[in-house]
């Protein structure tokens, strides 16, 4: 079974399909797309991200093997099982022919239409009616295609359905509203059939369709476009020529000199319409920043868990450094143990969980450890959180999950808190309060 990691920026459809697909295959996915694992921008300009993917571009994926892929379509083909791919060599060329139908017939209308409305592209008039054309032929291949089927390929999810579904999420949320889709309708139900699978939801939450088409807004483009120099006033005396021999030199020199230096400028890093697509979303405001600063550096006891001895070097650096009064610590426990069946099901609950906070991981710690075996296993773990209340309720964004689980404030000086936090980030002990053996412990960091 496929493990690695998959590094890309935070909500990045491309990413999408290979999370998607993980959580169908089982395959063991960690997603790297914040500080300190992985910084877009910072960490794809290292030598050592080149080394092993030359044109710096996300989703990348490095196996634990030290397999590594580039490009979204081959990651998600790769994560996925016979099931996704396909079990005959008709059924497997199907699927290829919608993964590429979204990457030739879906991509580039859509990101003329959405792209405007999201302020990162100029508006052309002429260009977006002729992809509003380009998308409805689009709609009407697929409605004729659905009209007798409940998937693209088979009769169970594929990976066609995956990579055509995320590739219209930005349609559906940004512009289709319900009278530009309801001459589609069997499209709307295969779409929303999809994005309503558990392990669409795991990894998207969920999709509201739009009820209003978004229209392009000359502010938010331009809000969008960098900062420019200001102009010097109009009043300003031009400056006056050097005398003596920089008078002399001929103004080809000055030209060459110039272009050598425009020349020697690092250039920035191109980003492809996805990308820019989320570089352009505002920024959100900091649920913490109403709290004092800490001496407690989270990144720094992260890099001692990642790469030193847990029981010797990172549990008690964070007794050393943690600070009680700046920092929580939390037990949290699945409260539906008996809807828990199959191990490798349970570990993608907790997976997705992890992957829908991934802005908390800044200002958070877990470890989460699945017990017992198939369809009889419990889930709990210690969470470490900025401030003395549970983070979840700090921001919409964090309360998808944390409702199904029950929580209890642990007290830092107690036995049973340092007993317990040596064992959950250990993955190891007696575990006295479960009563099941250890089975997989997962990473929140």
């Amino acid at each position: 079974m496929a493990a690695g990691t998959l590094y890309t920026y935070p909500e990045n459809w491309r990413a999408f399909k290979a999370q998607i697909a993980a959580q169908y295959s089982g395959a063991r996915l960690k997603v790297a797309s914040s500080a300190p694992a992985f910084t877009f921008g910072q960490t794809n300009r290292t030598p050592a991200f080149l080394n092993n993917f030359p044109l710096g571009k996300v989703p990348a994926f490095q196996g634990d093997d030290g397999f590594c892929l580039f490009e979204s379509n081959a990651i998600a083909h790769y994560l996925s099982n016979e099931a996704l791919r396909g079990s005959s060599p008709q059924t497997q060329s199907q699927v290829l022919q919608w993964v590429s139908f979204a990457d030739a017939e879906i991509i580039p209308p859509a990101s003329t239409w959405v792209f405007p409305t999201l302020g990162i592209m100029q508006f052309n008039k002429q260009a977006t009616e002729q992809a509003k054309e380009e998308v409805k032929k689009v709609l009407s291949v697929l409605n004729h295609h659905l009209n007798t089927r409940t998937f693209l390929v088979g009769e169970r999810v594929s990976l066609a359905d995956i990579s055509v579904a995320c590739s219209m999420i930005w349609l559906f949320k940004q512009v289709l509203e319900p009278s530009f889709r309801q001459p589609f309708p069997n499209v709307t139900r295969w779409f929303q059939t999809c994005v309503n699978q558990p392990q669409f939801k795991t990894v998207l939450g969920e999709v509201k369709l739009c009820d209003k088409m978004a229209q392009f807004d000359p502010k938010k483009l331009s809000d969008m476009q960098p900062k420019k120099d200001t102009p010097p006033k109009k009043d300003t005396p031009p400056k006056k020529e050097k005398a003596g021999k920089e008078a002399g030199k001929p103004q080809e020199k000055k030209d060459k000199k110039k272009k050598e230096e425009k020349e020697a400028a690092p250039a920035e890093e191109e980003m492809d319409e996805c990308e820019a697509a989320l570089a352009s979303e505002p920024k959100t405001k900091d649920p913490f920043a109403h709290l004092p600063k800490s001496a407690f550096v989270m990144d720094e006891f992260k890099r001692k868990y990642s790469n030193e001895d847990t029981l010797t070097v990172a549990v008690p650096h964070f007794w050393e450094h943690f600070d009680k009064e700046g920092y929580s610590i939390w037990y949290g426990e699945y409260k539906f143990p008996e809807e828990l069946t199959m191990t490798f099901m349970s570990c993608n609950l907790i997976m997705g969980m992890f992957q829908r906070l991934d802005k908390l991981r800044k200002n958070g710690f877990a470890s989460v450890i699945l017990f017992g075996g198939n369809n009889d296993s419990s889930i709990s773990g210690i969470w470490i959180f900025r401030g003395q209340d549970l983070a979840f309720t700090l921001s919409d964004d964090w309360q998808i999950d944390y409702e199904s689980y029950a929580w209890r404030k642990l007290d830092p000086d107690s036995d049973e808190t340092k007993t317990m936090v040596k064992e959950y980030f250990a993955w190891e002990g007696e575990f006295k309060h479960v009563g099941k053996p250890f089975s997989q412990g997962k990473c929140f960091k």
